[in-house]
């Protein structure tokens, strides 16, 4: 098996080689190139008290150890970014090896090996991979799937250390308890002769509800920790509302889930059918449904199905079951099902729970072999290892750099509102006006819901003098408490414009009242 374990973490990290060429793209730059936190250990260190996006965002979070890990690649290599590249690749390699080692107890050589060489060169990873700011789902994911080993070997201070790493690397992270007790669940049937093979460890006194076999200060530790996090996270990272999705602001439950339900279904699609890829899926990549739809009832289906699936293997595939559940939890929490988040859908989210396609794929290549033997199932597993990896390797260059992340985009899915929002910022700095009033306006065609597109696009005018079209853009968001502080600083350049400057000066005043670091914002404007 230690071969295996080698192939796939060769094959893992082979794959992202060429990203060493690759440059740091778009989040990349707030998050690591303008953020002194991420430039030396020490301020790493010291930023275990701050959020993960910089306070004069406002956009919060909280993953310490991410930044940290940035931290420490800025001093070993001068921050330069192909360096960094390579180290996702090998976080990247590192997961895929848990995970290989996670299937062995369930399935033989052939059918883990080949799980492990689809969950390496699967399309969905290619954003977690070669997006600098997906570390988070590498490091969460490793801290998951290794506090899960750690615990079988009866490691327990390194299981609680894994659990750490993955909920101070993303919020994700919270489920590794649950997940926990998943793996042990699986190995709790006494009747089922591959639980019996698979966790010969167990005694007859240990199986039945599943985390019997822990010893007690292993829970305890771990429950101190998940607490830990949350009140670090509540105190330091969450910023309400603000924090959700543009096409979320001001829906309530129903229109929500309108929304969410197509997306799971947009998910599965990109998990078992990876043929389209989409660095954005936010309005119209996935419609702004406002009521009840056909993708909706599926997308519920699939909501329903996995957990589902997760049940009904649970003796049969056991393999299976596990990345079912590994699925579900950690797509929940950016799922928007029972609160909104930061993203309609995103493929690094779905990091995770690729592991569910791959266990599919190294089930099958078992039932194969035992039927067919082993030659069919090797040819038969290889193409579709190949396969994934030919449409990975052609991803890749989407991710090159910020032109090329955005032409991508535009091209591929110009339904996206904040593909031409993004046009529009970018041509607005080549001081193309009339090239960036057009993206503008095709921007809010698109999706008319975004109070942050309306401030940018309000600033653009006034800076370009076009005052009375700007105030029809400010007036729709005034009084509102999402993207305030972006309405607050198109207010405050318009009172500039008209001269009035005890106007303007008052709402730098409250503008920095409310909002740690926005002083910094108004001072150019008020020297």
């Amino acid at each position: 098996m230690k071969g295996a374990l080698v192939f796939a973490f060769i094959a893992a990290v082979a794959l992202y080689i060429p990203t060493v060429r690759y440059g740091f793209v778009q989040d990349d730059r707030a998050i690591i190139v303008s953020n002194p936190a991420a430039h030396s250990v020490g301020a790493g260190l010291a930023a275990f008290d701050d959020p993960y996006w910089p306070r004069e965002t406002g956009a919060g979070l909280y993953r310490p150890v991410t930044i940290l890990s940035y931290a420490l690649d800025w001093t070993l290599f001068g921050g330069r970014p192909g360096w960094l590249h390579v180290v996702n690749a090998l976080w990247h390699g590192l997961a895929t090896v848990l995970l290989v080692a996670l299937l062995a107890r369930w399935l033989p050589p052939l059918g883990a090996t080949a799980a492990g060489l689809v969950f390496a060169w699967h399309p969905v990873h290619v954003e977690a991979v070669a997006s600098l700011v997906g570390r988070a789902e590498l490091l969460v994911a490793v801290g998951i799937l290794g506090a899960v080993l750690a615990a079988r070997r009866g490691q327990w201070v390194l299981a609680v250390l894994c659990a750490a790493l993955a909920m101070l690397s993303k919020e994700h992270g919270v489920i590794v308890g649950v997940v926990l007790l998943l793996d042990r669940w699986l190995c709790s049937d006494a009747s089922s002769p591959l639980s019996r093979r698979a966790c010969p460890e167990r005694s007859e006194g240990e199986r039945g509800t599943g985390g019997e076999g822990y010893p007690p200060t292993f829970w305890i530790a771990l429950g101190v920790v998940t607490l830990g996090f949350l009140g670090a996270w509540l105190s330091i990272g969450w910023v309400g509302e603000n924090d959700a999705a543009g096409v979320f602001y001001g829906t309530g439950m129903w229109s929500r889930l309108a929304i969410a339900l197509p997306a799971a279904l947009r998910a599965v699609m990109l998990l078992a059918w990876p043929a389209s890829l989409s660095v954005d899926y936010s309005p119209q990549v996935i419609p702004a449904r406002v009521g009840p739809s056909l993708a909706g009832l599926v997308g519920l289906g699939m909501a329903v199905g996995v957990p589902a699936l997760a049940w009904w293997c649970r003796r049969r595939a056991p393999a299976i079951s596990f990345t079912a559940g590994i699925a579900a939890l950690s797509y929940l929490p950016t799922s928007n099902f029972f609160f909104a988040s930061g993203v309609v859908l995103a493929e690094r989210n779905l990091y995770l729970a690729v592991a569910l396609p791959a266990a599919l794929i190294g089930w099958g290549a078992t039932w194969l072999a035992a039927r067919r033997g082993m030659r069919p199932a090797g040819v038969a597993a290889a193409i579709l290892v190949a396969v994934c990896g030919w449409r990975s390797f052609a991803r890749l260059p989407a991710w090159q750099d910020n032109r090329t992340e955005l032409l991508t985009l535009l091209s591929d899915h110009p339904e996206s509102y904040r593909a031409h929002a993004s046009a529009a910022a970018v041509l607005a700095g080549l001081h193309d006006t009339a090239g960036a009033r057009r993206e503008y306006r095709a921007a809010d065609s698109l999706f008319s819901g975004d109070p942050y597109l309306d401030g940018a696009h309000a600033i653009f005018l006034i800076g370009i003098g076009d005052t009375t079209a700007a105030v029809p853009l400010i007036e729709r968001r005034a009084g509102a408490r999402v993207g305030e502080r972006m309405t607050l600083r198109a207010q405050f350049l318009l009172e500039l414009a008209r001269r009035h400057s005890v106007e303007a000066h008052a709402i730098a005043d409250s503008a920095a009242r409310r909002f740690a670091g926005e002083q910094r914002w108004y001072l150019p404007y008020q020297q």
